[in-house]
């Protein structure tokens, strides 16, 4: 079996936060982001063994304890996606995947053969904006697999689901459409750079998680990662009570 590869990272410790892992960036993605950090692996092609692949997850055992599948869009290398899986499971490995979520199928199997301990899946609009934005139908197939995440993890079937949005100037206003659609989950306010538009900082997105009235993790280049509570969900709780 050949794997279309991207690249490898074999020590990284923000791909999954709080625990160091290496990360297996995947070829090819069929949606075209213009802001993606990883532009250059959305074509292209350098297959390689899936045994030589595999060697280079294997190559980080003594220092780390997981591997994240990213890409590119790891998804739409299914088979290879699942084989390597199943093999890093095999080895010991916990498994992340960081998904767009355009190909559910493939994250039903892996799901089915429990095979993912963390999935972190990326929500880039509200939905009747989704199509559009992409300039694909996608949505239909985003919404499937965030149903099929959400019901794995209430099953607890999935240890650690979240869902990401990255935040841009101007687009502030579709977070609480998101939030709405992802009410119980983890949900991350990333914020996004792109071009000369200036970043959303993180008392911005402070800002936008209170209106949310729930917990929120925030990520920004300045401030890292963090959880943040909001002001407004004691206030609200308080007034319940009253």
């Amino acid at each position: 079996m050949q794997v279309n590869y991207g690249g490898f990272i074999p020590i990284s410790t923000v791909d999954w936060p709080g625990r160091a892992v290496c990360t297996l960036f995947l070829r090819g993605c069929p949606v075209r982001c213009d802001y993606c950090h990883n532009v250059h692996l959305q074509n292209g092609k350098d297959y390689r063994p899936l045994d030589w692949v595999f060697e280079q997850i294997q190559s980080s055992r003594i220092a780390v304890s997981a591997v994240v599948f990213s890409g590119g869009e790891p998804t739409q290398q299914g088979e290879a996606l699942c084989e390597l899986a199943r093999r890093s499971k095999k080895e010991g490995f916990l498994v992340g995947l960081h998904t767009n979520g355009v190909f559910p199928a493939a994250i039903q199997k892996l799901l089915d053969e429990r095979l993912v301990d963390h999935l972190a899946l990326d929500i880039k609009a509200k939905w009747n904006r989704y199509d559009n934005l992409l300039r694909e139908r996608f949505s239909a197939s985003v919404k499937e697999t965030l149903n099929i995440c959400r019901n794995a993890y209430l099953r607890g079937e999935l240890p650690e689901f979240q869902v990401v949005v990255t935040l841009f100037r101007g687009y502030e206003d579709e977070v609480k459409y998101i939030s709405r659609d992802t009410e119980g989950l983890e949900f991350v306010l990333q914020q996004g750079v792109f071009g000369m538009v200036p970043p959303l900082s993180s008392d911005e997105l402070k800002a936008i998680a209170d209106c949310l009235f729930r917990p929120v993790i925030i990520r920004t280049r300045e401030d890292g990662e963090f959880q943040y509570e909001g002001t407004r969900i004691g206030r609200a709780s308080g007034e319940r009570q009253g």
